[in-house]
């Protein structure tokens, strides 16, 4: 009959405008998402190279980064005063010190470390460094580079640490014990995509007098910086 006719013909139209809308349903939300995804890797790539321009270098990874052969390798046992393992995940700096304890050698400092693993009762000391350069420019290695040293406070987990031995409470260092210490900070700033400018003391970090001369000397210590830079130019021939 006519009237249902009308009545099934009214019905399929209904049903056609609900499927339209549907339709147009997913694809709105299809448009949404595929909008939101690339919106969200845009953030990231953007975030990515912000992170890189402000910092002007690669993050490395530090069990990928070797030691120049020079380096004696003398890990210490580890410990939770001076050696805990903590992973050191990023490098973004590198920090100086000097021992504080004139003419002792770079082993007798290694061996001050080692023996903290052996304290007892409440009082405790917690200290260690990457590296101790001696007075006759030998490298001593006691943390791993890819583990934390408790030698920088608060950027222990950012940097690598050096000390350095001298022969008197002046806290100048030998020539041997300098030109190490240049070519030692040179090789880790190649390795780590680091400026001469990373290369801090530990004074800038917490406002202790150490390296005791390149804090009474600033000027030596902008010689410093210049005589890496020019270490890192010869390295990157």
């Amino acid at each position: 009959m006519p009237y249902r006719d009308e009545i099934e013909e009214r019905r399929i139209r209904r049903e056609e405008k609900r499927r339209r809308r549907r339709k147009q349903e997913r694809t709105r939300r299809m448009i949404v998402g595929g909008l939101a995804a690339v919106i969200v890797i845009a953030v990231i790539v953007t975030a990515v190279l912000v992170t890189k321009k402000l910092t002007g270098r690669k993050q490395v990874n530090p069990a990928d980064v070797a030691v120049p052969e020079y380096v004696n390798v003398n890990l210490l046992t580890p410990n939770e005063y001076s050696r805990p393992q903590i992973p050191l995940e990023k490098v973004n700096g590198i920090v100086v010190h000097y021992v504080a304890n004139p003419c002792s050698t770079a082993l007798e400092n290694r061996n001050y470390f080692e023996g903290l693993k052996d304290q007892t009762g409440s009082k405790t000391t917690s200290v260690s460094s990457h590296f101790v350069i001696g007075l006759e420019g030998e490298v001593v290695q006691c943390v791993p580079l890819n583990e934390v040293a408790y030698a920088s406070n608060n950027r222990n987990s950012d940097t690598i640490s050096i000390e350095c031995c001298h022969p008197d409470e002046t806290g100048k260092f030998y020539d041997s014990t300098y030109q190490t210490l240049v070519n030692l900070c040179a090789y880790l700033c190649v390795e780590f995509d680091l400026k001469p400018d990373d290369v801090i003391r530990h004074y800038d970090v917490t406002g202790k007098i150490c390296p005791k001369y390149f804090v009474d000397y600033p000027e030596k210590w902008e010689d410093f910086h210049k005589d890496v830079k020019k270490a890192i130019k010869i390295l990157k021939k």
